[in-house]
């Protein structure tokens, strides 16, 4: 399932723990497996929960709790939104449908092209800056107007990979 490169990975991060803790490494397991395949399948799961000696329902609840870990495949750029009660106070919501309109998809739709993928999700941690975004699970935007929200699509959109 995995290649010998992410098996090494995978024995990195379990040797960071007491050898009857080797759980511990699931979430740095899973993050490895999503580098390695774009998103972590339902089969990454079960090999992973295979490799660590846990439950497969067990790693299932890791993936399934935590937005940075895409269960299906995603575009280029994953756009999450907080819409969470300080955020939609000032406007999340409203800025998630801004940018799902302008992509011309829906909440937790990728375009046609596969460039973007639009999701909400719950809080950032910067509740002042809000409405905040996330690009990519690394990239925090704050104060995202309709106008800076259409700047970052244009920026991403222009500095996306070509396809030959």
């Amino acid at each position: 399932m995995f290649s010998e490169a992410t098996i090494a990975r995978f024995a990195r991060e379990v040797a960071k723990f007491p050898s009857d803790q080797k759980q511990s490494a699931v979430m740095a397991c899973l993050a490895i497996a999503q580098q390695e395949n774009g998103h972590v399948s339902a089969e990454a799961e079960q090999a992973i929960a295979e490799y660590l000696g846990m439950a497969p329902i067990a790693v299932r609840e890791v993936t399934t709790f935590y937005n940075m870990y895409n269960q299906r495949p995603v575009g280029t750029y994953k756009l999450n939104v907080c819409t969470n009660l300080p955020c939609q106070l000032r406007d999340g919501q409203k800025a998630l449908e801004h940018l799902c309109h302008k992509l011309g998809i829906e909440e937790g739709g990728t375009t046609p092209d596969g460039l973007f993928t639009v999701q909400q999700c719950e809080c950032l941690g910067a509740c002042a800056d809000a409405p905040v975004a996330l690009v990519n699970d690394r990239q925090m935007v704050s104060y995202m107007s309709n106008d800076k929200l259409d700047a970052l699509v244009d920026l991403l959109r222009a500095n996306a990979p070509r396809v030959v």
